[in-house]
């Protein structure tokens, strides 16, 4: 098929590259606001890709002020640590700007299980102690490190990851995700606890593993530095 070169006019390429330019930014939006602090008196009524806005006359700046991390989380628990999160629903200020904050307090012998976050990356900052923190790419590769106080980490989007004391005192670090509702996808929650009965088919064929399959399992490799 041959192509009359007189019918490519440049609306044409207009409209091409209009299109190609939707695609490449098909993801969330920016604001078309200055700021959208989360209503939290309204009732959802329609689901939508955020929260309902408040009346731009009732905000003021306590919405853009939170709390929720200045004091430690309760650590008496089976990982001996806890973490408080911040997001669009806890902080209205963070609604529609695609943000949000946690703190993580570990006992010395505190861990972080491994999870995911698949809508975000995120960033840590070790406040105080010794934090080791890693994550698993999708080749199997661990990438670790120890920090100490003033250190900065990355968990890139949707990697599994995790943390764990390294130090002989408590550690506590914050976080900073680049979605204001980044999601949490828990290892343990996503293969055991769902429902139907299929995670106890999953735990008796872990369970069936001979001690020759682990042979060749070097913990080194998986929390080593």
């Amino acid at each position: 098929m041959r192509i009359n070169k007189q019918s490519i006019t440049p609306l044409s390429f207009l409209t091409f590259f209009s299109t190609l330019a939707a695609l490449g930014f098909a993801g969330d939006g920016d604001s078309i606001h200055d700021f959208c602090p989360t209503d939290a008196a309204q009732q959802q009524k329609i689901f939508i890709n955020g929260l309902p806005c408040k009346n731009p006359v009732n905000v003021t700046s306590s919405d853009f002020k939170s709390s929720l991390l200045s004091e430690s989380g309760d650590t008496d628990n089976f990982y001996r640590s806890s973490t408080t999160i911040a997001t669009a629903a806890e902080f209205p200020g963070l609604n529609a700007l695609g943000l949000s904050a946690s703190r993580t307090d570990m006992e010395a012998d505190g861990n972080v299980a491994p999870h995911a976050h698949p809508r975000a990356s995120e960033i840590i900052f070790v406040r105080s102690g010794v934090v080791v923190a890693g994550f698993v790419d999708s080749n199997n590769r661990v990438f670790q490190k120890r920090m100490g106080e003033g250190d900065v980490f990355v968990f890139p989007k949707g990697l599994l990851h995790y943390c764990f004391n390294g130090g002989f005192e408590g550690a506590t670090f914050y976080s900073v995700m680049n979605s204001q509702n980044p999601g949490l996808v828990r290892i343990s929650g996503a293969m055991f606890a769902g429902g139907g009965g299929g995670g106890l088919g999953v735990v008796e064929k872990l369970k069936s593993l001979s001690r020759r399959d682990l042979d060749g399992v070097n913990v080194v490799e998986l929390f080593g530095e």
